[in-house]
């Protein structure tokens, strides 16, 4: 029974894992640009965000098999559930993270820049003329990754000669057996702890600026999704003012035959600006034609008709989404807050709150449904792609960021290899982050301990384990502070929870910078929330004008007005007169 059911929970983790794979896939090819799309780079991104993906979603499996060994509606272990057996199971499930979090560091700090750098020195040119080999590419990719192979050795090397933190280890109040183990590693283990906790401070800090802006900006964007004008009208007013734009052409150019000098300048620059304008329209008229499936295949503009029928989901979509990030940002804060005040060693050991003592709503919600696998794992399955999709969301609007300067920008269609490979280390990161929040801020008794539960009665003179299948109001949730001989037998914490609960002790540093930053979260995600909320985004000509080529052809259509008139036009390909159109946008009947 016991093989069945830790089988069950891998095969389930197999299938999401396949559902990754495809998701990975998905958001690689809708980002990347098509004309510039290489093979290395594709596969690298691709592999790299489902093993990052792989590593988050671990959690649920975590938490389902160390939980599976208790009888929670007992209060203790089940029978099958031997301390060799329970040791087993948290080897496996060490040597899975251990995998996991290594291939991570290595595709994201090795792999992914070699393949940023071999990629880079591509000349197409001095290819075709026979001056360029692979080996040469290779060969210079190398050459600049050295730095990030330096690095690597100097984090474990610092890792393994740092020494323990003192003032962990003089805190009395972590006596307990629970955080005892967590002080007593080798300098390997520490190393990796040190290695972890470095990546997952950077990670998180991260996490706070993308995942946080991109939380509020997901759900708006989709309720305010709707365009504010239909392909068919586009097309139908795009047509008319460039018949007008036109018409000023001739009237200029028929000008400057009568004198002998030229138009002055004044006209000059309004033929120059006309000629501009006439580009701009040009371009929107053949996006127009493209996005309405003129002359294209009946699939494709059967798949437009679709999901024009279906863009009013969107905003239900939207407002469901809108909630679940408010029902997180409230856990978030209640944890905040009750580990703020209540954690046992405060900034000594990354503020551990050892039992839960305000109702949590998302953490209450994971516990109970972890009582049936794989409910629980449904649901973190959701909250992990939602804080991805965000953190994807986040990177998009505010582009790759050096400071104030724009490195790269991460548009639909339109990414170039080397920022997609950026984008991809960003997540690799991000999600080292999230892997933190979640596991102790969004849901830490889920991601601790689970449904376990203990017999909190004394053992009798026998020592046999307390019954307390009479005394149900006995039975506790497990927790690090559970002073029971029984609770030590009985509760097992999750590998994930031992993990990061060594980071934090070890390296008091990195907890009080995880912590706290998780307020800085909310408060990013506050102020976004607010702002977008209230600002309807404007489209602004100027920058259409300026940067037509790469930004117009992906925001026209997408702009957030509120109008869902321009759904039905784009379901029945009617469109509206350029007169009446105007009349409305100026306010007219």
């Amino acid at each position: 029974m016991a093989l069945i059911q830790t089988s069950l929970i891998w095969v389930a983790y197999a299938v999401a894992v396949g559902l990754l794979l495809a998701i990975a896939c998905v958001f690689v090819f809708v980002y990347q640009t098509p004309r510039e799309r290489a093979a290395a780079v594709t596969a690298v991104s691709i592999f790299t965000t489902l093993a990052l993906l792989a590593t988050v979603l671990l959690i649920p499996v975590d938490v389902a098999l160390v939980s599976s060994t208790s009888r929670s509606s007992l209060g203790r272990k089940k029978d099958w559930a031997t301390p060799d057996r329970v040791d087993g199971i948290t080897h496996t499930l060490q040597i899975v993270y251990y995998l996991l979090y290594s291939l991570d560091a290595v595709l994201c700090l090795l792999v992914v820049p070699f393949t940023y750098f071999y990629h880079d020195e591509r000349d197409d040119d001095a290819a075709e003329r026979g001056e360029q080999t692979v080996g040469q590419r290779i060969l210079g990719a190398l050459k600049y990754t050295i730095a990030f192979l330096l690095f690597v050795v100097a984090i474990f090397l610092v890792g393994f000669f740092v020494p323990f933190a003192k003032q962990a280890k003089d805190d009395r109040r972590l006596d307990l057996d629970f955080f005892k183990h967590l002080l007593e590693e080798n300098h390997g283990e520490r190393a990796l702890s040190f290695a972890l906790g470095l990546l997952m401070t950077i990670g998180t800090l991260l996490f706070v600026l993308y995942t946080g802006a991109g939380m509020a900006l997901l759900p708006v964007a989709l309720i305010k999704s709707a365009p504010s004008i239909s392909a068919p009208t586009l097309a139908a007013n795009t047509a008319s003012q460039l018949e007008a734009n036109r018409e000023r052409q001739r009237q200029l150019e028929g000008r400057a035959q009568g004198r002998p000098n030229g138009l002055d300048a004044r006209d000059r620059r309004e033929l120059e600006a006309l000629n501009r304008e006439e580009r701009t329209l040009i371009r929107r008229e053949r996006l127009a034609a493209e996005s309405s499936g003129e002359d294209r295949h009946w699939v494709v503009k059967a798949w437009i008709k679709t999901e024009a029928i279906f863009r009013p989901l969107k905003l239900l979509g939207g407002l469901l989404l809108m909630l679940f990030a408010l029902v997180i940002f409230a856990s978030m804060l209640v944890t905040g807050i009750d580990k703020a005040k209540n954690s046992i060693c405060g900034s000594h050991c990354g503020y551990i709150l050892a039992q839960i003592n305000l109702f949590q709503p998302l953490n209450w919600v994971l516990v109970k449904s972890a009582r049936v696998f794989p409910v629980d794992y449904v649901l973190f399955l959701l909250l992990t792609l939602f804080l991805f999709s965000a953190s994807v969301v986040g990177i998009a609007t505010a582009g790759i960021r050096f400071l104030w300067l724009t490195i790269f920008k991460i548009r639909k269609g339109h990414t170039s290899p080397q920022a997609l490979l950026m984008a991809t280390v960003l997540l690799t990161l991000i999600v080292l982050g999230i892997n933190y929040s979640v596991a102790m801020v969004v849901a830490p008794q889920y991601a601790t301990f689970g449904p376990q539960t203990y017999c909190d009665l004394p053992v009798n003179r026998a020592g046999d384990r307390p019954d307390c299948s009479e005394h149900r109001e006995a039975i506790k949730p497990c927790s690090e502070l559970a002073s029971n001989p029984v609770a030590h037998d009985v509760c097992t914490p999750s590998v994930l929870s031992t993990f990061i609960n060594r980071v934090t002790i070890n390296f008091p540093f990195f907890g009080l910078v995880l912590f706290w930053a998780q307020f800085a979260f909310l408060a990013v995600y506050a102020v976004v929330f607010l702002t977008t909320l209230f600002k309807v985004p404007r489209l602004d000509q100027d920058q259409i004008d300026a940067d037509l080529e790469e930004d117009e052809e992906e925001g026209l259509l997408a702009s957030t007005g509120r109008r869902f008139g321009a759904t039905w036009q784009d379901i029945t390909g009617r469109k509206t007169s350029y007169g009446a159109a105007e009349s409305r946008d100026a306010g007219g009947p």
